[in-house]
């Protein structure tokens, strides 16, 4: 591998809004501050695509703050990031980054006076993570994804799930599942009446599991072992106590939702050390996972399957991780961040790459991006290599995941980082 020395960085922003509010963890964001950073070195320039969600990283400086100074907040982290590679030398992306979280994370908490989650600064590192892995891929001649991730096998396809937020209408649900949706993202742990009352929650989540299932119940699909659509549900660490998921679980259970459901992520806070190895159910971590070490911890307390997050906690961090559970026989799979399209292609071959979850007879990734933005088209035109998509249910690309199109340069996004900040010669 060779060493780079990093002349230049840049860092530039843009807001892209959302069709309508996004609402989880009891909150709600209205658009997503789309990133961009360009990284010069040995006369080639990597090109990395972030986006901002403090909410989903840490949802108490997201109250604390709101929506547009924990905004600026993050990018203030990703501009310090930068900062310090600039003039840097680097042989592979995981070594640069490791070199400069602990700085960064420290300045995360100094400028949000608080400690943040780690995952606030993972968040922050995804543009130039995926950045130098372009300048790296560009360096080193690398010819498509398996010089960055190999696979014995590749799925041909993936299924795409959508998600269903806690306005989404059960009309629009239906319709999705007649379109062929076979596996759907459900979000739970709503707050009705804004006053933080658990036993709501509860109620509220009872019956908005039941709803959509009576709804989907005689839905057929060929692409999971039951015919029959697929449950995630998502609690994005909403539940307090063991017990109040139980009843949730036991109620699932009862109403034969279970049978359907072949995940279900984050139950409690990060904080919030339970064992679940008891519950009749497949548990997901995600934000409480920042390194191997938070891995071994949650398959210690019962979680069998690991949400990947290449787009969220950069791909560096998502390589380990995914390495680890391997080895420890946990599933594993990738969510989205209502990510761009760009970013979407990062995310398609990393879940090509790994073996369906236990229910599902083909891989699955999570891609909410055209449900929810406003000007999705559009972004589609910033892809550097567009392929005419067939289906945006089952994706099955030409290339076969490929990757090729990930180390061409993306103007658009040069473009936006080059308006920004710049360090360097």
């Amino acid at each position: 591998m060779a060493k780079i020395i990093i002349d230049k960085v840049s860092v530039g922003a843009e807001r892209e809004p959302l069709k309508s509010a996004f609402g989880f963890k009891g909150n709600a964001l209205t658009y997503l501050l789309q990133t961009s950073v360009a990284v010069f070195g040995a006369g080639e320039v990597g090109v990395g695509a972030g986006v901002q969600s403090v909410l989903w990283s840490d949802s108490v400086i997201f109250a604390r703050y709101g929506e547009e100074r924990g905004n600026e907040l993050m990018l203030g982290v990703t501009k310090f990031a930068v900062k310090r590679l600039s003039g840097t030398e680097f042989t592979d992306p995981p070594t640069a980054l490791e070199r400069i979280f602990s700085e960064c994370y420290a300045y995360a908490c100094e400028i949000c006076d608080a400690k943040v989650s780690e995952t606030f600064v993972l968040n922050s590192l995804v543009p130039i993570d995926l950045a130098l892995w372009m300048l790296y891929a560009k360096v080193n001649k690398s010819e498509g994804f398996d010089d960055i991730f190999p696979a014995k096998k590749k799925e041909d396809c993936l299924a795409n799930i959508p998600l269903i937020t806690y306005g989404t209408k059960i009309s629009d649900v239906i319709a999705i599942a007649k379109a062929g949706t076979p596996i759907f993202k459900i979000k739970l742990g709503s707050d009705p009446d804004r006053d933080g009352d658990p036993k709501k929650m509860l109620a509220w989540d009872m019956k908005r599991a039941l709803e959509i299932h009576e709804a989907l119940r005689e839905v057929k699909t060929e692409y999971t072992t039951t015919g029959q659509v697929a449950y995630y549900f998502d609690a994005n660490g909403r539940y307090d106590t063991k017990d109040r998921l139980a009843r949730l679980i036991d109620f699932m259970e009862s109403k034969k939702i279970l049978a359907q459901t072949v995940l279900f992520e984050e139950p409690f806070d990060e904080k919030n050390e339970i064992f679940l190895g008891d519950l009749p159910c497949t548990f997901a971590a995600d934000e409480s996972i920042h390194n191997t070490n938070d891995v071994k911890r949650r398959i210690e307390l019962g979680y069998r399957a690991l949400t990947l997050k290449p787009i969220a906690k950069t791909l560096s961090l998502t390589l380990k991780m995914q390495d680890y559970a391997r080895r420890m026989g946990i599933q594993s799979f990738c969510a989205d961040l209502t990510v761009n399209p760009l970013m979407r292609e990062w995310n398609k071959c990393v879940a090509a790459r790994l073996e369906p979850i236990r229910g599902m007879k083909i891989g699955i990734m999570e891609s909410n991006g055209a449900q929810n933005y406003t000007n999705w088209d559009r972004m589609l035109n910033y892809l550097p290599v567009r392929e005419e998509a067939t289906s945006e249910i089952i994706y099955r690309p030409a290339d076969n995941f490929s990757g090729k199109g990930l180390f061409v340069t993306p103007e658009h996004y040069l473009e936006i980082a080059k308006k920004g900040e710049s360090y360097g010669n």
